[in-house]
């Protein structure tokens, strides 16, 4: 039975595999009833309705049926966003900028609680109460790690300082 979607996605490679029902590698495994191939005559559900941005994959017409909505992209962190969707899903160009946009979303966060006179509790949002309790070795890790990161940046600047100088 024919798909009778009105959108082509042969352009998508690798679309539409499963589809011919001559070519079921389940086959031997399966009891094939006929009604499996029925799935392509389904009727779309209703849209939920876009009341804010929302970001989708480049590699679908449209947004998904049902999505969240509950915080649009905005500030630095959605510029960042709104360059990853531009690529394809299999891209690091994709993925990276939107690690990166989490991090900044952080910092915007906690420059939009100071905006607004809360300031926020570090330790306890990150859960370092729970650590220090459950894995006393790895925050001790992390501190030292840390010390000595900030220290070796620190004397690499002042190192740089010196030689400007001279």
């Amino acid at each position: 039975m024919k798909n009778n979607r009105s959108e082509n996605y042969s352009r998508i490679k690798g679309w539409g595999v499963d589809a011919d029902p001559e070519n079921d590698p389940t086959y031997p495994m399966k009891l094939y009833s006929g009604d499996d191939h029925q799935r392509f005559n389904w009727k779309r559900p209703p849209q939920q309705p876009e009341t804010v941005e929302v970001l989708h994959s480049n590699e679908r017409p449209r947004v998904s049926a049902v999505f969240g909505t509950s915080i649009p992209p905005s500030g630095l962190s959605g510029v960042i966003r709104r360059q990853a969707f531009k690529y394809s899903e299999s891209r690091f160009g994709h993925w990276l900028p939107l690690l990166l946009a989490d991090r900044v979303n952080v910092v915007e966060g906690f420059f939009d609680d100071l905006r607004r006179g809360h300031i926020p509790n570090i330790f306890a949002e990150k859960g370092w109460k729970a650590a220090w309790k459950h894995n006393r070795k790895g925050v001790l890790m992390r501190l030292a790690v840390g010390t000595v990161l900030a220290a070796g940046t620190v004397a690499l600047l002042l190192a740089r300082k010196a030689k400007g100088r001279a």
